[in-house]
Parts: C-alpha cells; structure tokens; sequence
C-alpha cells in the first residue's frame, strides 16, 4: 500500500492505494470523478485524460502514487464559479460531441494544446487530436470547436 496526498480539482486528498492502482481508478473509484472516462487501459483513446500539475495525461497509464504531491485537474474542475470553462463552451456552441464518451478527454486534450500554443490551423489540431479517438464525430465539429476555443482564449486559430 502506498499513502498518497495531491490536490485534485482545487482540493486536497489523500488515501493509502495499492501500489498498482492506476490514476484513473483512483480518481473514479476512490473520489468518485467519474466524468474522467476508460476506455481501452491502453493509451490509445484519450478518455482518460486529466491534467498533471498543469500537463495533459493520460491517466491509464500513470500510478495514483506518481500523482502523489501533484496538482491534478479532471473536466469536472474545468467549471469555475458554475459558468463553464471557455473550451466546453466551445464544443457545446460548435457541436463538438455527439455521444460524449470521448468529450471529457478531448476537452482536456484541447485545453492542453490551446496552452501550448499548438492551435493555429485546422491541420495542427487534428495532428495535436491523433492522441485522442471520437468514433461517433469525424472530428470536424470538434477542431471548429477547438479553433473557437483558442480565438476565445487568445491562443490563435
């Protein structure tokens, strides 16, 4: 067992895991941050993707006790104040979902490349999305959303 303290979504919390636990479990099962989806345990998807200390992760390949110390964010700590974050005002105004298994994934993906300042053709998004599967989209909303995204945050598009 391992004994573990971060800082998830603003707050603190600790808990003693399994050494073996991934981070993703941890958050869903341990916190109950369920907007933070599985979908292949094998880095290939994207839903699972959080924030590590301000980078985008994929959290089925990370251990809970590699977090330990960090400053971790989930899509359900996007939100501030009850008005949503620019980027999921974004997807909701372009239509950038459909089922929404991968939204959660893809909208932490698109605020890690907006950040990184790597959102500044239609080409570059999709490049920056090969990290990230949508099998319902064709990823056209999703890019339209992630160019009006970085237009609203000022990271070019």
């Amino acid at each position: 067992m391992a004994a573990i303290s971060m800082t998830v979504n603003g707050k603190p919390v600790s808990a003693d895991v399994e050494d073996r636990t991934l981070l993703v479990y941890f958050l869903r099962e341990h916190l109950r941050l369920t907007g933070t989806h599985i979908g292949c345990d094998t880095s290939q998807c994207g839903a699972c993707v959080v924030h590590v200390n301000g980078r985008a992760v994929k959290s089925c390949t990370m251990f809970a006790a590699q977090a330990d110390g960090a400053n971790v964010t989930t899509i359900e700590g996007l939100a501030r104040d009850g008005k949503l974050h620019p980027v999921q005002e974004a997807f909701r105004d372009n239509h950038g979902l459909q089922c929404g298994f991968c939204t959660p994934g893809m909208i932490m993906t698109a605020v890690d490349i907006i950040r990184r300042g790597r959102a500044n053709s239609r080409a570059q998004i999709r490049e920056e999305l090969e990290g990230n599967i949508c099998r319902c989209t064709g990823y056209h909303n999703i890019v339209s959303a992630i160019e009006d995204a970085a237009k609203r945050m000022g990271g070019a598009a």
